[in-house]
Parts: C-alpha cells; structure tokens; sequence
C-alpha cells in the first residue's frame, strides 16, 4: 500500500512539475531551432471587421474608437460594429455621437435586453462584411500598428487566427497586479513557442484577436469563455492558430484580488465547458495539438484535483515517512502563505513572492469552484465585465 501511495504521489507531482515547468521550458527551447515565420513587409489589406461587445464602457469608449480609427490601416478597408449589452450608463449616448462622426464605416447594435457577450458577437458577425473578424474588448487600445501587424499573419492561407500581444499597464505593489502581469507575460510566451512550433496556440487573450470569418463558428449562449471557444474551433478544422507579438495592444491590469478571483471563477467554469467541447482533441497526444492542449490546459484546468490527491497521499506516507513529513509540512506551509499575506497587507507590508503564492493559490481555488459551478450547469453567457481602473 506505501509503494502505491509513492507512486500516486509522484506521479501528481510529475504531471504539474510538467505543465508548469518542464512544457514552457522544453518548447522554449526547441522553438529557438525553428525558423520563425516570415510575414510580409506590407502590402497585405483584406476588408477588416471589427467586433466589440460592450457592456457600460462609458470610460473607455471614445478613446477605443478614435484609436482604431487613428490606427495605420486604410479606412476604406476597415468597418467598426458595435453591440452595446443594454447599457446602463452614456455608452449608447457616445457611440451615437461618433455614429453621427464615422456614418460610412460605424455601426451601431444597442441591445434593450442583455443578450451576454456570445449573443452579441454572433449578432454582429451576421452584420459584418469583413474577411478578418477581429474581437476586441472597449477597454483595449490599439496603437499605430496594431492592425496591420495583427492581420499580416493571415497572408498565409494556412492561418486561421491570430493573437496580439497584451501589454498591461498600472502595476502597483499593494495589490496583485505585479503578479498578474508576471502571469500574463509568461503566458504569452507560452503561446507564443505553440505558435512557432506546430501553430497550436491554446486560446488567445479575449481583450484583442482575429480570425477568418469563413472559419467563424457560433459560440453558444450559455458559453463564459468564447475566444478558446473559438480557438479550438479554428484548430479542429485544420488551421492555424498564431501569436504575432508585434502587434500590441494596451490594457489595465487587475490589481484587487477579489475582482480578479471573481473573474478567474468565470474563466474555470467556461474553460471546463470548453474541455468537454473539444475533449476529443487532446487525442492523438503526441501531435502538437493534443500535446499542447494537454500540457497547456487541460492538466492546468484539473489541477486543484491533482494537488488534492497528491495531500491525502502525503498524509499517511508521512506518518510512516520523515522525508515525506518534510514534504507534507511544506505542503501546509504553503497553503498557510495566503493567510500570512493577507495579514501583512493589512499592515502594508507586501512581500512579493508571498503574493506570488497567494496569487497561484487564488487560480487553483477558482479552478475548483469553477469546476463546481459547471457541474451545476450553465443557463447564461451574461456576467459582469472586470471594473477598470482597480
């Protein structure tokens, strides 16, 4: 029974030291050998539309419009269309007023009942005219060469969709905004080494990407998480799925943990409605897509599970163990950093690599109420978008 309980152990530990350490650092190290991919110069301008559900974007609204507006891409190619989720604020009052501005290349959807934010975006792909669909949030924001960095990739008939690059803006100590941006850029890196190797990016960041609208798929309504939705639907029907880091974007990063736990809850339950979905795509496991979707996510997602078992293994080995005793008390002593961070902060004491522990602890834990959440069942794609400027 001991020699099983090793194992099982073990094996625990082996699978998250795997999608958390051994897979971004062996893909970061075999894309280094490929040959990156060459896109052209210029020259490359398919008709563009752009998507934005917005929800009470009062804030953020005109400088989203003006900037894509601003952007290096000609206008006669470019078409803004808009779904405003029954906003409550001035969102409706301000994008009538640039309607009035841009009559030729602005379209305006308001919603009197709030549809959530698949609903609007299928609603609006039916109105757009555009080969590229690019998705984008209101609160995102677009420089000179966003655009046309975003949509050069797509020159290849081979690519399907493509991610931009999420710089984030207003890291500050007191909250977890170092820590969150630190998880982003890591993560961006991550999909950034799928891309170069197999194209098998594993979701892009919701704020800002495009796809083929030929290749578009509804997202049904009850779906929390429709740009991996629609990720995994570009990979499943042979395309490729790409990071272009020259194209950036700009976004505040969350900074109250409780917003942003809020969001990560959303997140887990819509990622496990996903790997139900696409479950059959982690099959075969040694291409590169069922070897990223595995390694990248899937053993993410299932995580809290895995550190679960791999404590109640812990318990009786380190009653018949002094070694696994150690394991088992650093094991507690982890978990009990996010109470010691909570108390410090209160003191206005933030030491770094604690909130890193709280961070990780907060996503694993959001993983699990996700996962119950989903097991509840899902009746609607409404949820309330991240409050700006935290």
């Amino acid at each position: 029974m001991t020699l099983i309980l090793e194992i099982i152990f073990w094996i625990c530990l082996g699978l998250m030291l795997h999608s958390y350490v051994v897979f971004p650092i062996v893909i970061q190290i075999a894309a280094g050998f490929k040959r990156k991919s060459d896109y052209p110069a210029d020259g490359y301008t398919p008709m563009v539309s752009i998507l934005i559900a917005a929800y009470n974007e009062e804030e953020v609204i005109e400088e989203k419009i003006t900037g894509i507006f601003e952007t290096g891409y000609p206008i006669d190619r470019l078409e803004i269309l808009i779904g405003s989720d029954c906003s409550t604020d001035k969102t409706n009052i301000l994008v009538d007023q640039l309607v009035k501005q841009h009559p030729q290349h602005l379209r305006f959807f308001p919603f009197s009942i709030r549809q959530g934010k698949p609903s609007v975006i299928n609603h609006l792909v039916n109105h757009a005219s555009g080969d590229i669909l690019v998705l984008s949030d209101a609160n995102v924001l677009f420089d000179h060469e966003t655009l046309p960095n975003l949509l050069l990739p797509f020159a290849s008939p081979k690519v399907g969709l493509v991610d931009t690059q999420m710089i984030n803006k207003g890291a500050r100590a007191a909250g977890i905004s170092i820590q969150e941006k630190a998880y982003i850029s890591r993560e961006v890196a991550i999909k950034y080494h799928e891309s170069v190797l197999w194209g098998t990016m594993m979701g892009p960041f919701g704020g800002c990407y495009a796809l083929r609208r030929l290749l578009y798929e509804p997202v049904p309504s009850n779906y929390l998480v429709d740009d991996f939705f629609l990720n995994m639907s570009v990979l499943a029907k042979g395309y490729l799925a790409v990071n272009n880091p020259k194209a950036r974007v700009y976004e505040d990063v969350s900074n109250d943990i409780r917003i942003e736990y809020k969001r990560k809850v959303r997140i887990a339950t819509g990622n496990f409605q996903n790997l139900k979905h696409f479950r059959k795509l982690l099959w075969p496991i040694w291409t590169g897509l069922g070897f990223s979707f595995l390694s990248h996510k899937a053993l993410r997602w299932i995580g809290p599970f895995i550190f679960l078992l791999a404590f109640l293994t812990l318990i009786p080995l380190g009653i018949l163990s002094n070694f696994y005793l150690y394991i088992l008390l650093a094991y507690l002593a982890v978990l009990f950093i996010p109470i010691l961070d909570i108390i410090l902060k209160k003191m206005s004491i933030h030491i770094s690599l604690f909130r890193f522990i709280t961070h990780f602890c907060a996503m694993n834990w959001a993983l699990l109420v996700g996962c119950y959440k989903y097991g509840k069942g899902v009746k609607s794609g409404i949820w309330q978008p991240t409050k700006r400027n935290q």
